[in-house]
Parts: structure tokens; sequence; C-alpha cells
């Protein structure tokens, strides 16, 4: 009979938390192969979100390609250094980027959908009851619309 492979998507966006999520995954789930997945929002649709909410008027500014997008070389940048990590902590990881046309865990979630991990990996950040009024907690949108289990490892205290 032989071992069953457990397929890990590791939500990596660079952070301290994500870092630890994926080296609390690696050290606890032991995984051997891992999907890195990195989601990014183009310059063009940050800028406006940001410019509708000051009520400001804003420049029109849209690049050709994705890879003329500063936003995108950022993440593919953060993509490969979560595979260095993982690769450091002894997996094979595969590389995945995906552009955040609504929110950041609606593009996880859709990812899912394609690469059909077992489980997700995703760190949590400490905001406070206002703060995530705000800015709604990436991890807790995954948990709730994923559909498969989430593996959320919360912030050092």
């Amino acid at each position: 009979m032989s071992p069953v492979t457990t397929t890990m998507l590791i939500a990596y966006d660079g952070s301290r938390e994500s870092r630890r999520a994926m080296s609390s995954a690696a050290r606890l789930l032991n995984p051997r192969e891992v999907e890195i997945l990195t989601a990014w929002e183009p310059l063009h649709r940050t800028a406006a979100r940001v410019g509708g909410m000051s009520g400001l008027r804003q420049a029109e500014w849209v690049t050709d390609t994705e890879e003329d997008d500063p936003a995108y070389a950022r993440a593919r940048d953060t993509c490969e250094e979560g595979v260095e990590l993982a690769e450091s902590l002894g997996l094979v990881a595969r590389a995945h980027l995906v552009e955040a046309k609504t929110s950041v865990w609606s593009a996880i979630v859709d990812a899912v959908r394609v690469l059909e991990p077992d489980v997700i990996v995703t760190g949590t950040r400490n905001a406070s009851a206002w703060k995530s009024l705000w800015q709604p907690s990436t991890a807790e949108g995954v948990l709730h619309n994923a559909g498969i289990p989430v593996f959320v490892v919360p912030p050092e205290s």
C-alpha cells in the first residue's frame, strides 16, 4: 500500500505571518510537495480603489501587459521568494500567481478550484476590530468559502 500524498496550497504574501505559516505547515503537516500561491492586484485597480475612497480624481494608468505592471513584478518576486523558502524547508514547490479581481481571499478560493489541493495553509494577522472593518481578514474569507480544510497559523504573541 503506497502512502497518501497530500496536496497543500500555501497562500504566500511575503509577510512574517505567511513565512511563519509555511514553516509551521512544513513542520506539523509534513508535506512533500506544495503549491505556493501569491495573489496580486494590478496597480491601476489599486489606484482606482484608493482614489475612490479618497474622493480625489485620478489619472488613467493602464499597462499594456501584466509584465509591465510594477505590482505584478513585485508579486512574481514574492512568489519566487516563497518557493525558495519552501525549498529551504525541504519541500518541492511550484509557483502560482493569481490576479485578485475582487479580493485576495476570493482569488485564493478560485485557485483552489483549479489546483484542487487537499488543504490550504495561511497565516493571519492580529487585526483590531476597528481595523478589520476596513481590511477584512483574508484567512477568514478563505476559511468560510474554500470548501476544504484550512490550516490557519496565528501570529506570534
